[in-house]
């Protein structure tokens, strides 16, 4: 009941932050970024609109990240941290997005942040999530092939900011991806202003993390890590892998089936995994619905509240 209270008493979204170039290779929501700050895009309709490049000195460089993935430093224990000489780059662009768009959990800070991402992957668009309130803290992952969720922004709104978007390689802009991302971003200001002026959401496809699958944890070299090759799942993100189904092919020609029960690949032969030794994340495919989410006045919020738990 808490949940649902908390859900139905949001404010509104006055302050929205759009960041790209969170890892420098990813250049959709590099050149998106680039374009907004050219065209001085501050303000549409009631929103005020903040556009940041994360991480300038890996765009520059076309690299993910310099000195450690800026995707894994906004963590509490590291924002805490003090910032020394010997602090990575990476951290320390941390601890000034957190000044700039936070400090993060206060109230001075961003009412949304987008973050922009491409995946190698064949994904399509998809925003991930995540929730310990309703979700028993598992990463749930929502997908809709090569189309804009009709409501991809209440998702954003409820759990977290980030859109992914692929299939496209590292250091490279494809047209379509770039302007499949752009239509998901021009989506969600669209909904970030009805939502200000009062609006309802509904339920979606989420895909429930269950599993990874890693390849040959003992690559030592390069020519070991490929020692295994992928095969039926290749650029078949979310669709459905059966028992049986060949997974890998080996450059001895041994086909490696998979064995576990039916679930949907993703992140197939994403790039930036291949340091993790991941092949592909597993996940079951459920329905999530949401309750229904409206903008209050701050006057009213409290009593609303009040009201709801009476």
């Amino acid at each position: 009941v808490l949940f649902r209270v908390y859900i139905n008493c949001y404010q509104s979204l006055s302050r929205v932050a759009i960041c790209g170039g969170t890892h420098g290779n990813e250049l959709s929501g590099v050149w998106i970024v680039r374009e907004m700050q050219k065209q001085q895009v501050e303000k549409v309709g009631s929103i005020s609109i903040t556009t940041v490049m994360s991480n300038p000195r890996a765009v520059e460089a076309c690299k993910r990240y310099m000195e450690t993935d800026l995707n894994r430093c906004f963590t509490d224990a590291i924002l805490s941290a003090p910032v020394t000489d010997v602090t990575p780059y990476e951290v320390r662009r941390a601890h000034e997005l957190n000044a700039q768009l936070g400090p993060k959990g206060s109230q001075e800070a961003m009412d949304l942040v987008c973050d922009l991402h491409n995946t190698t992957a064949n994904m399509g668009l998809y925003v991930p999530l995540s929730d310990a309130h309703s979700l028993d803290s598992l990463e749930t992952f929502m997908w809709n092939y090569f189309s804009v969720p009709e409501f991809v922004s209440e998702l954003f709104l409820l759990f977290s900011t980030a859109f992914e978007v692929g299939p496209q390689p590292n250091g490279v802009v494809r047209a379509d991806i770039y302007n499949l991302m752009k239509e998901a971003l021009d989506h969600l200001v669209d909904w970030v202003q009805e939502f200000n002026s009062g609006t309802q959401t509904t339920s979606y496809y989420i895909f429930n993390i269950i599993n990874t699958l890693y390849g040959q944890k003992n690559w030592d070299t390069f020519t070991l890590h490929l020692q295994e090759i992928f095969w039926h799942p290749i650029d078949k993100d979310f669709i459905l892998l059966k028992p049986g189904d060949p997974i890998f092919l080996s450059f001895s020609g041994e086909t490696v089936k998979y064995e576990g029960k039916e679930l949907y690949p993703f992140f197939v032969n994403e790039c930036a995994y291949y340091e993790k030794h991941i092949a592909f994340h597993l996940a079951q495919k459920t329905i999530l619905t949401i309750p229904s989410v409206r903008k209050k006045a701050i006057k009213t919020y409290l009593a609303l509240c009040e009201k709801v738990i009476k």
